[in-house]
């Protein structure tokens, strides 16, 4: 065991560790096996997706926390390792590590999906069967009780009150018979795993406008407003055969399917599986974009909620135009978006905080100039598969299809990349590399 308490640095000393001390039993495919469980759980929980990116968070920071506590256990050197995502324990060093994060995943993915628990547990038995060690239980609950501490009371069952403005230009239900009511309206104040508070990166609103009038009347609003009427039309005949497609590809809130969290921690396994190799790496790359995600859709829910402009939606906007007081913004009753409006004001794009966030930790683990191809679970993209070359193209383009869906406007996808960047980068030094000698820091 090490010699000494982990400080509040995270740093510890260790003395030497007895030569009989077990060597790692975890391996890259129990993280992407219980990644994969978390998908198929997005697919049977649905709703919002910022509740989907904190069960993310909260599950792959403590199959992470598992498997470096485990590491720094073995070492005889100060300073080995990475910084924690929750909390970095001291564990028996013969600790059956596989076991252990299996563990912590099956409590945390109950803990956030409480409906779920027959499934999860039925997933943890096909994967992890009977085993049982002592050393791994005890490792497991010191992480699954430092993860429920630390997002206790965190606001994540705030109750979903709103107060619609009821004025030109503020949001209000949109055509979707499933916006009967505002979606996580008060998730903006959720306590954040990375960020200081959801506002820590808010953006000013479009156009330097400071309420409702000032920005419907900007010429800013008129160029936005006229594009997506144009390219955003269910019968658009401006959007092509390709911008069509990219529209329909980047996961569109759809119950039964990974949603958009899911869409890009699907993406990050493709672009993973044939670079990463070492689990504990595996895991970190896993934390950070969870956090990452997680921390995006607050801030996301911050700028559409609680910001002096709650922004109504293209098709909204569009069939009342008539009362914006802009004379550049012509109405037009019939109009519908290529896809149904998402429950929640437009500025600023959920779709592309997240993809902004996820794009930026990428880029931390594996720089920009990577190619690959992305898969789809929209059902209107069935079989569907798109190449990148870079990180910053996928995640321009996922912003840019809420656009061609009918859905946004350019604002929201610009302001919305920004405010990802931000929260990405800040994420990148979070869970961070120590002293990596004599293992190699990834």
């Amino acid at each position: 065991m090490l010699a000494s308490a982990l400080t509040s640095t995270g740093l510890a000393v260790a003395s030497p560790q007895p030569a009989s001390a077990a060597a790692s039993t975890a391996t890259v495919s129990t993280v992407y096996y219980w990644n994969n469980v978390l998908l198929e759980l997005f697919r049977r929980q649905g709703g919002g997706p910022v509740p989907l990116a904190r069960a993310a968070a909260i599950m792959n920071g403590g199959i992470f926390d598992t498997l470096n506590s485990a590491n720094w256990s073995r070492q005889n050197l100060v300073g080995t390792g990475f910084d924690r995502a929750f909390a970095l324990l001291v564990f028996d060093p013969n600790t059956d590590d596989n076991l252990a994060a299996g563990i912590a995943a099956r409590e945390l993915l109950k803990f956030t999906f409480p409906s779920q628990q027959a499934y999860i547990q039925q997933q943890y038995t096909a994967r992890h069967g009977t085993a049982s060690q002592q050393a791994a239980t005890n490792a497991a609950n010191q992480v699954i009780n430092s993860v429920k501490a630390a997002r206790a009371n965190d606001g994540s069952n705030a109750p979903p009150t709103y107060t619609f403005d009821n004025v030109p230009g503020a949001w209000r239900l949109t055509p979707n018979p499933d916006c009967t009511a505002p979606i996580d309206p008060n998730l903006g104040r959720m306590k954040p795993f990375v960020m200081s508070s959801g506002s820590q990166f808010r953006r000013p609103l479009p156009a330097g406008a400071t309420n409702y009038a000032q920005l419907l009347a900007s010429s800013t609003y008129t160029t936005v407003f006229n594009e997506v009427k144009s390219l955003g039309r269910v019968n658009s005949t401006t959007r092509t055969a390709t911008q069509t497609q990219i529209a329909h590809f980047w996961a569109n809130d759809v119950n039964g399917t990974y949603k958009p969290p899911g869409q890009l921690l699907d993406h990050t396994r493709i672009v993973a599986q044939t670079r990463i190799t070492n689990p504990l790496r595996l895991s970190r790359l896993y934390a950070l974009l969870s956090f990452a995600m997680a921390d995006a859709g607050i801030a996301a829910r911050d700028s559409k909620f609680l910001t002096p402009v709650d922004l109504w939606r293209p098709v909204t906007a569009i069939q009342l135009a008539s009362t914006d007081g802009n004379p550049n913004t012509a109405p037009d009753s019939t109009w519908l978006p290529l896809g149904p409006s998402p429950c929640f004001p437009a500025w600023i794009s959920g779709h592309a905080t997240f993809a902004g966030a996820w794009a930026r930790v990428m880029i931390g683990e594996f720089g920009d100039a990577v190619t690959y191809t992305g898969t789809t679970e929209d059902p209107n993209a069935g079989g569907v598969t798109r190449t990148f070359t870079s990180f910053t193209a996928a995640a321009t383009e996922n912003a840019r299809s809420r656009i061609y869906l009918g859905v946004h406007y350019q604002f929201d996808a610009d302001d919305g990349r920004a405010t990802g960047n931000d929260v990405g980068t800040l994420t990148n030094t979070r869970i961070r590399a120590m002293t990596c000698i004599p293992n190699p820091c990834y």
